[in-house]
């Protein structure tokens, strides 16, 4: 890769040369427990300017849970209504079971993670199982400690793989930054199951089929109008160069403590992604 990234300093540019913008959440707007400094005033301007704005997140829950986080973390309601999360887009592919894939997974489903709060099948017609001997499929919506490795669930994935189970997987990350430490996610319990042989369907970012939904969002602008902002190369960034989308990586999230350029090189070439710009976070 010999082109290098537009290095900015704020979202400013952005706003002068895009007309939808695609926002990631976790690592963007905030780190798992607080606001980052000037996300509120960034998106009233953005408002201001009339730009056309959705929160696109990996997060294994349903959106309206999403909003509910961000209301506790204080973000004014007006910027808390056009959100899609991978887990919205779980829920709306059990619902409508209109691939095959889905189609076929049956009707008994084990949750694989922390369930307290996250009503990803509320209203589907699907019964819970609680062992993998009993399940037709598996929602993997993550690990359900924040000091969780993948040693903790080898025993279980490895069963899983045995009996043949289906996996849906509702947060393709491998990891996210909270608070400044590093903690897995569903992505990385779906790599492993797949490294053993079990068969996986994955929503949410880098894969394009949310692009194509978040671009029906925004009004359906060109592509070439359209601007993803994210804090992870091998979701955020790759999913936009995918789908034909421009994209910004925000230093201060999952890459914070590789943010020097010879790192950043390396990365690059490591996911196969490279941004368009950079900018030190999610500020005018």
């Amino acid at each position: 890769m010999t082109r290098q990234p537009v290095a900015l300093t704020g979202v400013e540019p952005l706003a002068d040369a895009y007309d939808g913008f695609i926002v990631d959440v976790w690592g963007v707007l905030h780190d798992g427990l607080r606001l980052y400094p000037g996300v509120a005033e960034t998106l009233d301007r953005l408002a201001e300017r009339g730009k056309a704005v959705v929160f696109l997140t990996n997060a294994p829950r349903r959106s309206r849970d999403v909003a509910r986080v961000l209301a506790r973390l204080e973000l004014p309601e007006l910027h808390r209504r056009n959100i899609l999360s991978s887990g919205e887009s779980v829920h709306a592919a059990l619902a409508d079971r209109a691939d095959p894939f889905h189609a076929g997974l049956g009707r008994r489903c084990l949750i694989l993670g922390d369930t307290v709060g996250n009503d990803i099948l509320a209203g589907l017609d699907f019964a819970r199982a609680e062992t993998f001997e009993d399940a037709d499929f598996i929602v993997n919506i993550g690990p359900w400690r924040a000091d969780a490795a993948i040693y903790d669930y080898e025993e279980d994935l490895a069963r899983a793989a045995g009996l043949g189970l289906p996996m849906i997987c509702a947060n393709p990350d491998l990891s996210v930054m909270q608070g400044g430490r590093e903690m897995l996610c569903a992505g990385a319990l779906a790599a492993h199951y797949e490294a053993l042989g079990g068969s996986v369907a994955y929503h949410g970012k880098p894969h394009p089929a949310i692009y194509d939904t978040c671009l029906t969002r925004l009004g359906e602008p060109a592509r070439d109008r359209v601007v993803a902002i994210g804090d992870s190369l091998g979701t955020d960034i790759k999913g936009a160069a995918a789908s034909g989308i421009a994209s910004a990586l925000a230093l201060g999230g999952l890459h914070a403590g590789e943010a020097a350029c010879d790192a950043l090189a390396e990365l690059y070439e490591e996911h196969g992604a490279m941004p368009t710009y950079t900018l030190p976070g999610f500020a005018w």
